[in-house]
């Protein structure tokens, strides 16, 4: 069956493929169409808020296109309908953030950009990593940086990691990431109104705790105790807290296993990981990629580790000893407790800013920015600044 419903995908491409691209319109999905979120969403967000209507033919794909969480102002089609795979290959332009399958077949005209999850990790990937990663996922992604125009960046060093191990020697764009835009509008009223669509009250100050997933999806590793974590944030920050826990996409079906308190509120459902960081007052993580985009606010951050040796030796080694980071580790919940009440942002701040520098962080806010002049040059031609002039 499944054969040959690739067989009949095929084929649908290769007629759609016969059509005339349309210069204008961009075709963006985000985590294989189940969400909108990450650098997809930013871009589009800013296209829709900068140009005109009708400017750029704006198309999403969507795992359930009729999903009330997803803005109308964009056009959507199902992943894998046949609609789908007429936009997608009339598009002149496909941004995603994930590899792409076999069932994108790019055509000469088409440009391909490439805006990754993250804009540093710790976690090492692909090539770096080729040794614990799936036969099949390593094939993939091969062929997919073939495809590739543009890949975006967020740092020198991870510009280094790119050229190194994402088997892709085209251009770099170096100007910061366009979800992190986000994270420099720290201003009371943005977020205010994403606590809002959260429903959660203004008042009370927010631990955001977001680690990433184990290759065996085991719930036991994250056992943060949130009663004392709670006192413990009131004892130095002071006011009141309320956690929110947001657990990996893949574990969306277990998060409700863990035991939560009554300040404790399950949001690994919510489609923006961005606007949480945003809100958070405090962060935990573990080794999820959050804690660099997180920097940009110079809040604290903390990392649970509890399992550490078993990670590096049995998941992913990482680009950073954990005592290279300026974020605060623990491998236990006594000594968790003990880091938050003994923190010292001055020193915090320090080590958070040395940090930043050596690893030649490219973020402005202006990422999503720079992207959309490219796609003025990519879909007509010409710089904004030049089509303005005409007009």
């Amino acid at each position: 069956m499944a054969h040959m419903k690739r067989f009949a995908a095929l084929l649908i491409i290769s007629i759609c493929n016969l059509l005339p691209l349309k210069k204008n319109k961009i075709f963006l999905f985000s985590y294989y169409g189940s969400s909108y979120g990450c650098s997809p969403k930013y871009i589009t967000d800013y296209l829709l808020k900068e140009y005109s209507k009708g400017e750029f033919d704006i198309v999403w794909a969507f795992n359930d296109p009729k999903s009330e969480v997803y803005p109308n102002s964009i056009r959507k089609v199902k992943t894998m309908s046949l609609k789908y795979f007429y936009e997608l290959c009339t598009s002149k332009v496909v941004i995603t953030n994930y590899r792409t399958t076999d069932l994108f077949v790019k055509r000469k005209n088409q440009y391909y950009i490439q805006t990754w999850h993250s804009s540093l990790r710790l976690k090492q990937i692909e090539k770096d990593a080729e040794d614990v990663l799936p036969a099949d996922y390593v094939q993939m992604a091969k062929r997919d940086s073939l495809k590739c125009d543009l890949l975006v960046s967020g740092c020198k060093y991870s510009t280094d990691i790119f050229r190194r191990s994402f088997w892709y020697d085209g251009e770099i764009f170096e100007h910061g990431t366009p979800r992190n835009d986000l994270l420099f509008r720290s201003d009371w009223q943005t977020r205010k109104a994403v606590k809002r669509r959260v429903e959660i009250p203004d008042e009370p100050r927010v631990l955001l705790y977001a680690p990433t997933f184990r290759k065996d999806n085991d719930l036991r590793v994250y056992d943060l105790n949130f009663s004392l974590l709670s006192e413990g944030l009131k004892n130095r920050f002071g006011g009141d807290w309320i956690i929110l826990v947001k657990l990996h996409p893949h574990l969306m079906n277990k998060s409700d296993q863990l035991i939560y308190g009554s300040n404790v509120m399950d949001v690994t459902g919510y489609d923006d990981i961005q606007e949480l960081l945003l809100i958070a007052d405090v962060l935990i993580s573990d080794y999820s990629s959050l804690m660099f985009d997180f920097s940009i606010t110079k809040r604290p951050c903390f990392l649970y580790v509890p399992d550490i040796k078993e990670y590096t030796n049995q998941d992913r080694k990482l680009y950073f000893d954990l005592d290279e980071l300026p974020f605060i580790s623990a491998e236990s919940n006594e000594i968790l407790l003990d880091k938050v009440e003994q923190f010292d942002n001055r020193s915090y701040q320090e080590n958070l800013t040395e940090f930043l520098t050596r690893v030649g962080s490219y973020e402005e806010g202006k990422a999503a920015e720079h992207v959309t002049r490219r796609l003025q040059e990519i879909c007509f031609g010409k710089k904004r600044s030049e089509l303005d002039e005409a007009v």
